[in-house]
């Protein structure tokens, strides 16, 4: 089979960017303050990859990291893309049992950590050759990041690496137990521009990292902004602080869920600011709710993007303000090289506007999970990554999301799907948040019950909810049940609602 001469590999993005744009701003560590250009943050993954080849990991070697969003983040990825070194970023939220297990699982033999997480470090200790701390004050016993770079050469780092080559290990953000895991190549993560192009990004744009960099959005917001050659401001989630940076770095895109616009408008209530810079929102990670979008386009920025896809598939659609005017409940259409399709049961393609399940591929998609073959035959079949998602796609090609397969309650032999009656609650005034799930009903088999988060100040009771509801759904739609809190919904860090843990509460406490 015939290849190409030149390859598409991670550590190219940031050489491009360091000789094309090497004395603009580059990267912008808010939670620290330090600005690096372009030209110094390739310096600095120049010698963070000597440094490693220093300690003796080489090619193939798995190494964990584990860190807030900061600056090293950045370097970590593109030294590891540099040195064929295969990357384990660490879900922080994960306890630290779970992240010692994925290390050994995963056959990590080192581990870059920031300082706040030396329990982690101290008890996969026994596992790793080499543990080098990020912010630390020096007197830890593992390697201080800083003195290490300071140690090492400047150079580029010559390592024959392949397209083919893994980067390194993503972990979804599935909702039940471990998070699965799968190797994302440098081809996978090379492929990322087809996304930004829908979202009409420029050399004129200012970006927002608050997703997590741990994960597969975090990274891909990173590596766009050196593709583009544009700053990145990258920040952990903290509304007040998402408002002054907006305002400060006059930054022009942000990537957020639902839950964080959600969070961001009492904040913008509370202390106006000029966020007149930001041209885009862009949104994933869960069902967008038409408030949540109303109240965004209202007092945030009045231009909406949106895309779908799993981390296993990357993006496969995308909503443009355009697409929005013309389609407001559609998720958009697919972007170059993302292919969607609607299947049955036995995988066969349905006609427009049918109910299905939802089929994907793209360059950025992954063909199998880490040693899960079950799973993976779940999943990767007939040349397709089966979502679990059900949708529909009308004659012009717009995609619109109905929920899980999986999330699916049946109810006296009827079929309700959660997300349609989650939209209908998300509606009622005094609701904050929401989650619909399935608890067991002798009567009904399942029961379905509804856990509403109450705004702050509103005197919601279970009596107005359930007559909200019946005005806009079937009876047998109609939670059966209404639990109403005030503390927030458990959530994956791509802001998917953990109805497991809810399952578990609920379920345990109605048995």
């Amino acid at each position: 089979m015939n290849r190409s001469l030149g390859k598409m590999l991670v550590g190219n993005i940031l050489q491009t960017a360091a000789l094309r744009f090497p004395d603009d701003p580059a990267v912008v560590c808010a939670g620290t303050g330090r600005r690096y250009t372009f030209r110094a943050v390739n310096e600095r993954v120049n010698r963070l990859a000597h440094a490693l080849g220093d300690l003796g990991f080489a090619k193939g070697d798995v190494v964990a990291f584990l860190s807030s969003n900061r600056a090293e983040m950045v370097e970590i990825y593109f030294a590891l893309a540099r040195t064929g070194i295969v990357g384990l970023p660490l879900n922080y939220r994960l306890a630290t049992s779970e992240m010692v297990e994925l290390m050994r699982a995963m056959g990590a033999s080192g581990l870059i950590h920031e300082a706040k997480f030396a329990a982690a470090a101290t008890a996969a200790q026994p596992l790793l050759k080499h543990v080098i701390e990020i912010g630390g004050d020096g007197t830890a016993p593992a390697r201080d990041y800083e003195r290490l770079l300071a140690a090492a050469s400047p150079a580029a780092v010559e390592i024959e690496l392949d397209e083919a080559d893994p980067f390194y290990f993503n972990l979804t953000s599935g909702t039940t137990g471990l998070p699965k895991s799968y190797v994302l190549t440098q081809y996978n993560n090379s492929t990322l521009q087809p996304m930004f192009q829908a979202f009409e990004t420029s050399r004129k744009d200012v970006a927002l990292t608050v997703f997590p960099a741990f994960g597969r959005v975090g990274f891909a917001w990173i590596a766009a902004a050196v593709m583009y050659g544009i700053p990145n401001v990258i920040a952990n989630f903290e509304p007040n602080d998402v408002l002054r940076l907006i305002a400060e770095e006059r930054v022009t895109m942000v990537n957020l869920v639902p839950t964080m616009a959600a969070m961001l408008m009492p904040a913008i209530a509370a202390a106006p600011r000029d966020l007149s810079s930001l041209r885009a929102v862009v949104f994933a990670g869960s069902s967008l709710p038409a408030s949540i979008r109303e109240q965004t386009i209202e007092k945030l920025c009045p231009h909406v993007y949106e895309y779908y896809g799993m981390q296993e598939t990357g993006a496969l659609v995308a909503s443009t303000p355009a697409d929005r005017a013309k389609r407001p409940d559609s998720v958009g259409r697919p972007i170059l090289f993302g292919e969607v399709r609607i299947a049955d049961d036995e995988g066969r393609t349905l006609p427009p506007d049918t109910l299905g399940e939802i089929l994907g591929r793209s360059p950025n998609a992954v063909t199998a999970y880490f040693e899960n073959p079950q799973k993976s035959a779940e999943t990767f079949r007939d040349g397709w990554i089966h979502t679990g998602d059900l949708g529909s796609i009308d004659a012009e090609g717009y995609l619109f999301i109905r929920g899980r397969k999986k999330d699916m309650i049946v109810t006296g032999g009827q079929n309700v799907h959660a997300a349609e009656v989650e939209e209908i609650i998300l509606r009622c005034p005094g609701v904050a948040d929401c989650a619909v799930f399935a608890l067991p009903d002798d009567m009904w088999g399942e029961r379905v019950t509804g856990l509403v988060v109450v705004a702050e100040g509103s005197d919601l009771t279970a009596t107005t909810l359930e007559a909200h509801c019946r005005q806009h759904l079937a009876g047998f739609k109609t939670p059966k049940q209404f639990i109403l809190q005030t503390e927030a919904l458990p959530r994956t860090p791509t802001g998917k609602v953990q109805k497991f843990l809810l399952v578990e509460r609920f379920g345990k406490a109605s048995g």
